[in-house]
């Protein structure tokens, strides 16, 4: 059970998670073909309560921006990754709280649970069997863009080969940003921050410090802070955030890729200008 709706700056806007789970969900499919003695609470009680009552029943990790401009009396929406679970996502939570389509996208990184749902964008999309429709507009680094061009060619070429009949595909309107906080971006009228963080010690993911009434840090993807994108999302740079939304794997397991809910229960004592701490993985 995800998709809390957060009203975060009572005008029209909310924040929806679509998912809070881990690359594989939750239920583990292992933790359930192959259950241990006695079985996982957590992953069996899927096999007895409904997905919308079951809190521990989270798919990839994902957010909705229902972006509300008072000035256009109008919503946009923004779609933060788009993971191997999306399809069921749209199922459960776009008919929920009537998204009807998608403006723009954002990728945090190229790992499986960010992009493997991107061949389901079409099904947000209008139809056309032609293809003719206004592409949506995705943003993403430059290493994301190499891995999906690799992964997904069908999604990035413009151009039909000699002899290729034409198949409905998603359209996507593909952007570089950079990995650095001083060069922001623009996302359907709302400018976006990226927040490069460590996912392993090898690996840059990326955040994002957006908003203006309220200001929120969303970091879904990370192992260490680099200081300097620590200092972004301090009091002492830009000013107070409203809320820190950050991964936690485990509760206090130290993992090689995620933080620990313990470590951030310490930074959140240390960093104390922090006004929310929100936890993305349980």
């Amino acid at each position: 059970m995800e998709s809390q709706n957060s009203n975060i700056c009572n005008n029209g806007s909310a924040l929806i998670f679509l998912g809070t789970g881990c690359s594989s969900a939750v239920p583990n499919v292992r933790c359930l073909l192959q259950p241990s003695d006695p079985p996982c609470s957590v992953c069996s009680q899927a096999l007895s309560v409904p997905p919308n009552q079951n809190p521990n029943y989270r798919c990839n990790t994902s957010l909705v921006i229902d972006h509300y401009s008072e000035s256009d009396n109008a919503h946009s929406y923004i779609l933060i990754d788009v993971g191997k679970t999306f399809r069921e996502q749209v199922l459960r939570w776009f008919t929920l709280h009537n998204i009807p389509r998608i403006d723009s996208i954002i990728l945090t990184h190229e790992h499986a649970d960010a992009v493997l749902g991107l061949d389901d964008i079409r099904a947000v999309q209008p139809y056309s069997p032609i293809n003719d429709i206004d592409p949506t507009p995705i943003y993403l680094s430059h290493h994301a863009m190499d891995s999906i061009a690799e992964k997904f060619p069908y999604l990035v070429q413009k151009q039909l080969k000699p002899g290729q009949e034409i198949r409905r595909v998603a359209q996507l309107d593909w952007h570089i940003i950079e990995e650095d906080h001083q060069r922001p971006f623009v996302a359907s009228g709302i400018q976006f921050v990226p927040l490069p963080v460590m996912h392993g010690e090898d690996y840059i993911s990326l955040g994002f410090l957006f908003g203006e009434k309220c200001r929120v840090a969303y970091i879904s993807d990370v192992s260490r802070i680099p200081s300097s994108t620590e200092h972004v999302i301090s009091k002492a740079s830009a000013g107070q955030l409203d809320i820190l939304i950050l991964d936690t794997l485990y509760k206090e397991f130290m993992s090689y890729n995620h933080q620990s809910f313990y470590l951030l229960y310490r930074m959140g004592l240390i960093i104390h200008t922090f006004a929310s701490l929100r936890l993305l993985r349980q």
